[in-house]
């Protein structure tokens, strides 16, 4: 009896066994369509075998292995094999996170979508003598015949010579008389479409430093100041692997700056097949652009963290851009960093791997000092004459702010004004004002479902939850006491919107947020009006902070700064530091001189004195030296064992039964159980357990064996989670 062993997604680490009398070794990774309780699911087939780990009579049979389906590679199944073992999460699970939807549905997927393979003949299949078939059978005969003269078919062509000759072709498989293999590209990639821009000396040895070991896997740190040429590098070494019939896959942090690096792409390779895959895609849409990946027509894959698991047989290089964006990690389901399985996947095709940022991670320096990556400098722009903008602080203790705006930010935005160039005044936060305020009686708009305030959104004339989503109508008057005289305190891109158009009303004003930019193309739609110089003044979120290239933009105002310097997470300096760095590097790109003007309390901070010089080693060595002394990565490995439950005792009773479950050694220091920094979130109380090692090694050894003992244990009413690499807290 052959039995298929399938995974599921379903949140039980375990593979299902189902009765399949047709299946063989051929069939690994294929998907399968079984019974599961009253209903059928889609499941991939990770083993064969003759012996069920379930008694005969408890097995059902598998209703149709979808063999009309490309199977998932070996390597892809590799993957999410080590996705499952490292993060700790259901073999079943992680597979179908990677799977477009559309894959995994119970509706048939359209034959038109799925392009059939070739089938071409072996060493074996030739020896075969045509006089060997049986005279009754001619559909062999025919068919085996076509592939003598011809070398190979498609199912669609085996078809059309007989409705019996796609099933011989399986048996022809199975027997080793052909292989089968994927159709090849109908493109030809056109390397010199457009012209290259002249490259700065910096760039050259970058790229003749990686060009030198092209074939091999290291993992190069690109570390370039903000308008050094980061992007011509990636074009270059790119057009290196096409050249070799490679694929490229490049992993971007944000959906909104896929359009600004594919325009870029494909401008320079206009004949090449470039496929983007993030979340605006519809479910038809993502499944083509998997599918064309891998039967290997797209040689270029441009996507979010998802991406990361699309199958690619003839993957040569991957380039993780803003390699520091800690979008790249997954924060549920399955929190897995993109930024890291891309190393493991490098490694696992023996090709190089390009993290590309002017902030690098801390993880990354330190890894660089240590020998584990290569670094590469790019210390100068690359646009001639172009230079890093000039820092100012202004002391809010000793000015007054009108609207949240400094005199001398007003000053400047006026005078860029008068001068015909762009400005941009960052606020990295959304909505007209944070908090809503009762004067008379101190009363504050909450939100019910989180421990938050509810954000005032005047355009809409509400107030939203940013955490959870609620939203209700503004109040007319206080529910507390009556006072109709409610406050709105502190500033938002609302706010400072229309506090700028009361104060230059003939100014073009553009706010940029994720209240503005949900549509499709909205995204496309402001970079335009930016790049036409249709915009004055814009205000924005850290939407505006990545990796864009604004050259008329000659002034940035930065409000608000200093809320990170409070914050109880340990990489909250970094992550502004990279932000305020990133902000600024907008301004000066080109020829145009660049401003920045940082609003804050603190202007000594060792923080703004370093980015004042621009000097991100400097900084770095402060933060490290304060990770060595406190004991944090990336000195150490952590995991974090989240708990969430209607009423707070029970998650911090859980994860107090959890965290003697298993003896930790002497390397392995477990933290009690405390309270999420924001306790209340959708409805459910949250806390945490820290786990925390110097070796990685000792560490996933023993969550390993608590991973075991934690899916056994009851749990009632509470719902728990493991992070391994925990980016926050």
């Amino acid at each position: 009896m052959t039995i298929i062993r399938v995974a599921l997604d379903i949140p039980i680490d375990s593979l299902f066994d189902y009765i399949a009398p047709d299946a063989t070794q051929l069939d690994i990774g294929s998907y399968a369509r079984v019974p599961f309780g009253k209903k059928f699911m889609i499941g991939i087939i990770l083993a064969i075998s003759d012996d069920a780990h379930v008694s005969h009579d408890k097995l059902k049979q598998a209703d149709e292995i979808l063999r009309n389906i490309p199977p998932i590679p070996p390597a892809l199944i590799e993957l999410f094999e080590f996705c499952s073992h490292y993060y700790h999460y259901p073999i079943g699970r992680v597979i179908m996170n990677g799977v477009p939807t559309r894959l995994r549905s119970i509706k048939p997927v359209p034959q038109r979508f799925i392009t059939s393979f070739l089938f071409r003949l072996t060493e074996t299949g030739y020896a075969i003598a045509l006089s060997s078939t049986p005279g009754r059978s001619k559909t062999k005969h025919h068919l085996l015949t076509h592939l003598k003269e011809v070398g190979t078919i498609t199912s669609k062509e085996a078809k059309q010579l007989s409705q019996r000759a796609p099933k011989l072709l399986q048996e022809f498989l199975a027997q080793g008389w052909v292989e089968k293999i994927l159709e090849e590209p109908e493109f030809t990639p056109n390397i010199n479409a457009s012209p290259i821009l002249q490259l700065t000396t910096e760039q050259i040895t970058a790229i003749n430093t990686i060009q030198a070991e092209i074939g091999l896997f290291n993992t190069w740190l690109l570390h370039g100041i903000t308008g050094s040429g980061k992007t011509e590098v990636y074009l270059q070494i790119t057009s290196m692997l096409l050249k070799q019939k490679r694929q490229v896959l490049i992993l971007v942090p944000e959906i909104n700056l896929t359009p600004r690096l594919e325009e870029i792409f494909r401008s320079r390779f206009p004949n090449t097949h470039l496929i983007s895959l993030h979340s605006k895609l519809n479910p038809t849409e993502r499944m083509n652009g998997w599918l064309q990946a891998q039967r290997g027509e797209a040689s270029i894959v441009l996507g979010t963290r998802l991406a990361i698991f699309t199958p690619l047989p003839k993957l040569g290089l991957i380039i993780v851009d803003e390699e520091h964006d800690p979008s790249f990690k997954q924060q549920d389901g399955l929190r897995y960093s993109a930024r890291d399985i891309a190393i493991f996947r490098a490694k696992q095709a023996n090709a190089p791997i390009l993290l590309g940022s002017a902030t690098p991670s801390l993880e990354s320096y330190y890894n660089t000092i240590t020998g584990r990556y290569r670094r590469i400098l790019l210390r100068a722009r690359a646009v001639k004459n172009a230079t890093l903008p000039i820092i100012h602080y202004v002391n809010t203790r000793s000015v007054q702010l009108k609207e949240g705006l400094s005199e001398q930010l007003l000053i400047a935005l006026e005078r860029t004004l008068t001068q015909k160039q762009q400005s941009m005044v960052f606020i990295n936060r959304r909505g007209y004002a944070p908090v809503l305020l009762c004067k008379s009686c101190t009363w504050l708009a909450t939100c019910s479902r989180c421990s938050s305030r509810l954000v005032v959104h005047l355009t809409q004339k509400n107030l939203r939850c940013h955490y959870c989503g609620y939203t209700e109508q503004l109040p007319p008057a206080c529910p507390q006491c009556g006072d109709q005289d409610l406050m709105p305190f502190g500033h938002g891109t609302q706010r400072i919107e229309a506090a700028l158009a009361k104060l230059f009303p003939h100014a073009r004003i553009l706010r940029v947020d994720r209240d503005n930019t949900r549509g499709k193309e909205a995204w496309q739609l402001i970079l335009n009006a930016i790049h036409k110089q249709q915009v004055d003044i814009l205000v924005g979120t850290q939407l505006l902070a990545k990796g864009h290239d604004f050259p008329n933009l000659s002034l940035v105002g930065v409000l608000n700064a200093d809320t990170s310097l409070y914050s109880m997470d340990f990489r909250a300096e970094e992550r502004l530091f990279a932000q305020l760095m990133q902000v600024a590097g907008r301004a000066g790109r080109a020829e145009t001189a660049g401003e920045v003007l940082i609003q804050t309390e603190f202007p000594n901070h060792p923080l703004y004195l370093a980015l004042q010089h621009h000097d991100y080693d400097a900084y770095a060595q402060i933060l490290l030296r304060e990770r060595e002394i406190t004991h944090f990565p990336p000195y150490s490995h952590q995991a974090l064992l989240n708990a969430e439950a209607p009423h707070i005792a029970a998650a911090i009773e859980f994860l107090s039964m959890a965290s003697k479950l298993v003896e930790p050694g002497k390397q392995i220091e477990i933290f009690d159980p405390v309270p999420a920094q924001m306790t209340r979130l959708k409805g459910l109380e949250r806390a945490y357990l820290l786990v925390q090692s110097h070796s990685r090694k000792k560490l996933q050894l023993f969550l390993s064996e608590w991973y075991i003992k934690l899916c056994k244990i009851p749990h009632g009413k509470v719902r728990w989670a493991l992070d391994v690499d925990p980016s926050e807290f």
